[in-house]
C-alpha cells in the first residue's frame, strides 16, 4: 500500500528545511537526528535507530521498475484475480468470520473490501516482503524522487522503536517501507494500529486480528461510509455523452439511469452520487463508482490497482465476472510515452513521461478528444496519437 502524499503528511509532516534529500549520508543522518529530538524522541533512541542505517540499492531499483502499473485494467485484473484466489478469499472470510464481523461492527468496512486488499498486498499474509524496513525508508527518504513522503515515516518508525514495536535491524516488509499483512507504513500504524487479538501488542505481521482490525480502522479514517456500495458494473448506451465519464464528474445515480445506464445484474443503488468509470474507454468494462470508491484512492493512487481491488471485492461478495467487451487496443509503453510528450507539448500536466495512464494523462486525453471531435472517454487510442 502506498498512501497518498497528503494523508501521510498529516501527522508526521517534516519541516521544509529538513528535507535534505541527496545530502551526504553523515549530514543526512545528522538532520534526521535533530528532527527526531525536536519531535520528542530520546537522543539515545534516535542514535541507536540511525546508527546502522544504509542505502539499499535494491530498493531504488524496485522503485524505478513499477512497470506493472503500465498494464491496462483487463490485463492487470486477470493477472491478480484467479479462481483459486477467489476461493481462498471466501475461505478466509469464513475462517475469520468473527474478526470480520468485529471490523464491520466497529468500522463499517465489509469483509470483502479488506479481503481484496489482503489478497493483493500479501496473498493473505504469505508474501510480506523481506526488505529491511528501516533501510528502505532511509533509502527512499534520501532519494530525491519522493522524500516528502518517506522522511516522515522514518520519524514514525523511530517512535515505534521507542515503544518496542519496531526493530531497525530485524523488521522487514515491502520495498516501500510497508509492514504486515495489509502493508501499513509506520505513520499509519501509529495512527490506526489496533490490538485486535487482545495480547497488548499491535502485531501486523503474524496476527490476522491485528492486521485486519488496523486495516479497517485506517479505511474508516479515510472516510469510508458504512452500508454504502463502492463499485457496480453497468451497461452503457452507445449514444452516451462520454465527456461525462471519469471520476472528476459526479452525478446522481438517477441521472445516469435516465441516460440509459443500467446495472449489469440487479438494480442500481439510487439516492447516491456516482461517477462513470471506464478504465479502458467506452468499449471496455464500465462501472459506477460511488463515494466509497474514492477511499480506495487514499490507499493507493494507481487507478488500475484500486479499480481491480474494488472489482475483486465485488466478486468475493458474489458479483459475476465483468464483461470485457471489445475495447480499443491499449497503446504500447513507447506509444504511451510519446502520447504524453505530445500532450505535455500542448500544455497539459501529465505528471511525468512514464508510460502510465494516470489521472493527469487521462484528463489530458479527454480534453484533446473533445477538442478533436473524438469520443471523449479518456482512453488513448492510436488514432488519437496519430492525430496529435
Amino acid at each position: 500500500m502506498i498512501r497518498t502524499l497528503t494523508a501521510c503528511l498529516i501527522a508526521f509532516a517534516s519541516p521544509v528545511l529538513g528535507q535534505t534529500c541527496g545530502a551526504n549520508i553523515p549530514d543526512f543522518k545528522a538532520g534526521l537526528l535533530t528532527e527526531a529530538i525536536d519531535r520528542g524522541i530520546n537522543r539515545d533512541t534516535a542514535e541507536n535507530f540511525l546508527s546502522g542505517l544504509q542505502i539499499d540499492e535494491s530498493v531504488l531499483r524496485a522503485d524505478r521498475r513499477q512497470g506493472v502499473f503500465q498494464r491496462d485494467f483487463i490485463d492487470f485484473s486477470r493477472r491478480l484475480i484467479s479462481n483459486d484466489r477467489l476461493t481462498r478469499a471466501r475461505q478466509n472470510r469464513d475462517h475469520h468470520a468473527n474478526i470480520f464481523a468485529t471490523v464491520e461492527a466497529n468500522y463499517g468496512i465489509p469483509a470483502e473490501v479488506l479481503l481484496a486488499f489482503w489478497a493483493f498486498e500479501t496473498d493473505f499474509g504469505a508474501v510480506q516482503g523481506d526488505f529491511n524496513t528501516a533501510n528502505a525508508l532511509f533509502t527512499l527518504a534520501h532519494d530525491c524522487r519522493r522524500p516528502e513522503l518517506f522522511r516522515p515515516q522514518i520519524i514514525a518508525a523511530m517512535e515505534l522503536f521507542s515503544r518496542g514495536d519496531f526493530d531497525p535491524r530485524r523488521t522487514t516488509g515491502a520495498w516501500a517501507g510497508e509492514v504486515g499483512m495489509v502493508q501499513m507504513l509506520p505513520g499509519d500504524i501509529i495512527e490506526n494500529g489496533v490490538d485486535g487479538d487482545g495480547d497488548g501488542r499491535v502485531t501486523l505481521k503474524t496476527s490476522p486480528a491485528d492486521a485486519l482490525m488496523s486495516g479497517g480502522a485506517m479505511l474508516q479514517s479515510f472516510g469510508w461510509t458504512a452500508g454504502q456500495p463502492w463499485l457496480q458494473e453497468v451497461v452503457v448506451p452507445d449514444a452516451l455523452d462520454w465527456s461525462q465519464s471519469g471520476l472528476a464528474t459526479t452525478r446522481p445515480v438517477e441521472d445516469w439511469a435516465a441516460d440509459g445506464v443500467q446495472r449489469r445484474s440487479g438494480a442500481l443503488v439510487t439516492g447516491l452520487p456516482a461517477s462513470l468509470l471506464l478504465p479502458m474507454g467506452r468499449n471496455g468494462p464500465a462501472f459506477l463508482a460511488y463515494p466509497n470508491f474514492h477511499v480506495y484512492l487514499e490507499w493507493n493512487q494507481s487507478l488500475t490497482y484500486v479499480t481491480t481491488a474494488a472489482y475483486f471485492a465485488t466478486r468475493i461478495a458474489g458479483s459475476p465476472a465483468y464483461n470485457a467487451n471489445a475495447p480499443d487496443p491499449a497503446l504500447s509503453n513507447e506509444q504511451m510515452q510519446e502520447l504524453q510528450r505530445r500532450l505535455a507539448a500542448r500544455g497539459h500536466d501529465v505528471g511525468g513521461i512514464d508510460g502510465i495512464l494516470g489521472a493527469g494523462t487521462r484528463a489530458a486525453v479527454q480534453a484533446e478528444q473533445l477538442r478533436l471531435g473524438f469520443p471523449a472517454d479518456a482512453w488513448p487510442t492510436r488514432a488519437l496519437l496519430d492525430q496529435l
